[in-house]
């Protein structure tokens, strides 16, 4: 029943670290600072290469770092090493398959782009020679190099040097070297499939034999080797890796990262494991944070010297892991671990193998104290003890990674290689500088702080993602180095002039960077001998850059500020452009003249500023950038109409440009009140509108408005209301139908009198006769009766004399007047 409960102990386990894993706390979104794309002019760097040259992966360099070696594909090249970092071709050395090789290396079913020789093997033997091993049409072979003509050497018997065990067979599989005192240590595989993985030394003279791992199974298990250093105050090689832990038998095909040792000293025994290693042990790597799943392959591992001063227990060594498991899945940790935890795990209780399960148990009682095992010194040990040995070698404790906290974590960004090294602040302390290559081609730069990282920049070295062997950095040339297929890249480790102002030289937060206050520019801090400005820590511009002349509120123009005059028609679409400093600055618009409502004015994914030129609109517009409580401005605008002697009329959509048309065009939404905060489920970007001081605030990790949205934003400004105008129009024409109607009425009714009035016959007389009546009757129908006046009782002067008409009967004819 016991034995039951230990059996599902471990199952149990791993089911709560994978329930604790997905209610973990979440790891801060680490981005880089500021980004340069490929060929930018504020982080310039040089790449060689060769036209007949390539894969240039391969790379060493020298003790004095004048010298930077290249194995390549048929080729070894020594590139001087400038002052500045530049490189330039020494010497070369044409290394390659003969036509004969190449055809055997086809025959065997391989790729012919896998058979030319890729050297994977290139180290400095001693003052005279140098030693290199190639995959050479995957028959492995090695040479020495004279290091004063840089040529082959030839060996003694006249024969190849043999490359098994030195070098792998295959271009893609990866191995580690090194040499200490002449001698060459190795991690690769042994043979054509790749299924015989071996640790061994080579070059052996005098007492020393060469040396590998015994030939029984469990002492390694499908490794991945990744690299290997050397520790004189230990007299150990260590070598780090990947492999299969079958020490969880509860789970097929876990992975987890191994540290290994080895003694220099080590011969071998004296009938037990003979030519084999005595001193071999190795130990589990623990990159994990409390409550969360391993991240348990490595990709990566990095020696940093220990300060000047101190122990060489405080020798760290920094990593790169990704995990297996989908709950980590896409994300990438950067772990720490010390020399003094290695040598507590190494001196600790170790596990045993049962060799016909090929099963590890831990010992239930104490061990033997006859033996320890990874110790220094066995090779004349009893054959009891060396039996212990290769039944003891897997330590029972893991390394757990400093303070069991992850260093970084990337959550989109997929390192490979590593570099670091300690660069000294302003204020004399002594910061950790991490370089990291991603396998999409950028750079990091990242600066640990206390509890956190900060990524000062990101620089696009490679044009295609591709897989990179080494990554090398010189501290006194004050360059890194990447070997690819593309080249050989020399990148500097800082480019201080970028930054032109005191805020900007401080906000970023680069240990190599100093503020001049005599020069008034932000140059090394080894060059700069009084008055340093920096603030790693902090990054507190209003603290230290009291030279700045602030105004109230906390803002400053920075001596880059982007100044324009943009003269605008009316309706014409307008957009301003904010050219972002820093990634980690929350952008935001200013406008003195009025408010910025979101009803009318348009954020854009690239942080611009749309909207529509209104008389409304015109003035003067800032875009700031607030990064650790500063705000400095970074361009200004000046919206004016333009100033023409003829009416220009409205800009319409031809005279606009393809998105300024969709924009105008597109159908108003309901208006909604000016001022008021427009709040759209669904989307990413947050905006500020405020009365007192008018800005749109955007976060730098989030998007923006939709399109639509924007243009029908616009559409609702642009469109103007015509009712005054259609109510003169309706009038008029109302006004207009009436006058027509009363000239028609009028018309009508003159027409309808004239055909009520008489027509008298004419009549003709010989004396005063005319066509149309007589002269008393056209009087009379103009109202002019011979009676009396009624007013005055007189007779009127145009009545005849006698008072008698000439009619037939003396009175006036019936005729209505």
């Amino acid at each position: 029943m016991a034995s039951i409960q230990q059996r599902f102990f471990p199952v149990s386990l791993f089911i709560i670290i994978i329930i604790s894993s997905r209610i973990s706390r979440c790891h801060p979104h680490i981005i880089p600072r500021v980004t340069f794309p490929l060929e930018s002019p504020g982080r310039p760097f040089t790449v060689f290469s060769l036209p007949d040259v390539y894969n240039t992966t391969t790379l060493l360099l020298s003790d004095d770092e004048e010298t930077l070696f290249v194995g390549a594909r048929d080729a070894i090249l020594s590139l001087s090493i400038s002052n500045t970092g530049h490189l330039q071709l020494s010497k070369k050395i044409d290394w390659s398959p003969t036509n004969e090789e190449l055809k055997a290396c086809g025959m065997k079913g391989t790729n012919e782009m896998d058979c030319p020789n890729f050297v994977r093997v290139l180290q400095v033997l001693n003052s005279t020679h140098m030693f290199a091993c190639g995959t050479f049409a995957f028959s492995p072979r090695c040479s020495f190099i004279n290091s004063e003509q840089f040529t082959l050497g030839v060996n003694p018997s006249g024969k190849p040097e043999e490359g098994r065990g030195r070098c792998p067979y295959n271009p893609y599989h990866k191995n580690t070297a090194i040499t200490v005192g002449g001698e060459l240590y190795t991690a690769t595989v042994a043979d054509y499939r790749g299924n015989r993985p071996i640790i061994s030394r080579h070059l052996s003279e005098g007492d020393h034999v060469d040396m590998k791992l015994d030939d029984t199974a469990g002492w390694l298990e499908d490794p991945t080797f990744i690299s290997s250093t050397y520790i004189p105050s230990e007299e150990k090689v260590y070598f780090f890796f990947s492999e299969m832990g079958r020490e969880y038998d509860f789970i097929d095909k876990f992975t987890v990262s191994r540290i290994a040792q080895v003694c220099t000293s080590d011969v071998g025994g004296q009938r037990t494991l003979q030519r084999r290693w005595t001193t071999f042990a190795k130990a589990q790597l623990l990159c994990q944070t409390k409550g969360e799943l391993p991240y348990n392959v490595l990709q990566d591992m990095t020696m940093l010297q220990p300060p000047e001063g101190t122990s060489e227990d405080d020798t760290l060594f920094y990593g790169i892991f990704s995990s297996q498991w989908s709950v980590n899945s896409g994300r990438t940790a950067v772990c720490v671990f010390s020399l003094r935890d290695i040598k507590n795990v190494f001196t600790g209780n170790f596990k045993v193998l049962n060799r016909d399960t090929l099963k590890w148990s831990r010992r239930s009682g104490p061990q033997e104290k006859f033996a320890k095992p990874g110790e220094c010194g066995l090779h004349n040990a009893s054959d009891n003890v060396l039996r212990f040995v290769k039944e003891n070698f897997l330590a029972e404790k893991s390394v757990a990674s400093v303070n069991q906290e992850l260093t970084l974590v990337s959550p989109d960004q997929h390192y490979s290689n590593i570099v670091a090294q300690r660069v000294k602040g302003a204020n004399g302390r002594e910061y950790t500088v991490l370089y990291l290559l991603t396998e999409s081609g950028y750079l990091h730069k990242a600066v640990l702080l206390e509890g956190e990282a900060h990524i000062i920049e990101e620089i696009q070295v490679l044009k295609q993602p591709q897989h990179v062997t080494n990554l090398l950095i010189s501290v006194s040339k004050g360059a890194v180095f990447v070997g690819s297929s593309e080249g050989v890249a020399s990148v500097p480790v800082s480019n201080c002039t970028h930054y032109r102002s005191c805020a900007e030289c401080v906000l970023a937060r680069d240990p190599s960077c100093a503020w001049d206050s005599t020069q008034l520019v932000c140059a090394h801090v080894s060059s700069i001998k009084h008055q340093l400005v920096q603030d790693v820590d902090k990054g507190n511009v209003l603290k230290v850059c009291k030279s700045l002349n602030l105004s109230p509120r906390g803002r400053s123009i920075t001596p880059g500020t982007h100044s324009e005059q943009v003269p605008v028609l009316l309706r014409e679409v307008v957009r301003l452009h904010c050219p972002v400093s820093s990634q980690l600055s929350v952008l935001h618009w200013d406008r003195l003249e009025g408010e910025l409502s979101s009803d009318i004015y348009i954020l854009k994914d690239d942080h611009s500023l749309t909207f529509l030129a209104m008389p409304t609109t015109l003035g003067t517009y800032k875009c700031l950038a607030t990064e650790h409580n500063f705000t400095q401005t970074l361009a200004i605008y000046d919206v004016r109409q333009k100033q023409e002697s003829t009416f220009q009329p409205s800009s319409t959509p031809s005279t606009l440009s393809p998105e300024s048309r969709r924009e105008a065009t597109s159908p108003p939404k309901p208006e909604t009140m000016p001022g008021a905060k427009d709040e759209k489920p669904g989307t990413e970007e947050t905006q500020k509108v405020t009365t007192g001081v008018a800005a749109i605030t955007v976060m730098p990790s989030f998007s923006n408005a939709p399109e639509d949205g924007s243009t029908n934003m616009l559409q609702r400004e642009s469109s103007k209301s015509y009712l005054k105008e259609l109510v003169a129009v309706t009038v008029l024409l109302v006004m207009c139908i009436c006058a027509l109607l009363l000239v028609a009425a009028y018309n009508l009714r003159k027409f309808y009198h004239s055909r009520t009035v008489p027509h008298l016959p004419s009549l003709h007389r010989d004396t005063g006769s005319t066509e149309g009546g007589m002269e008393h009757e056209r009087q009379a129908l103009k109202g002019n009766s011979p009676q009396l006046d009624k007013h005055n009782g007189q007779k009127s002067p145009n009545t005849p004399s006698n008072g008698v008409s000439s009619g037939s009967n003396g009175h006036l004819p019936n005729i209505p007047i």
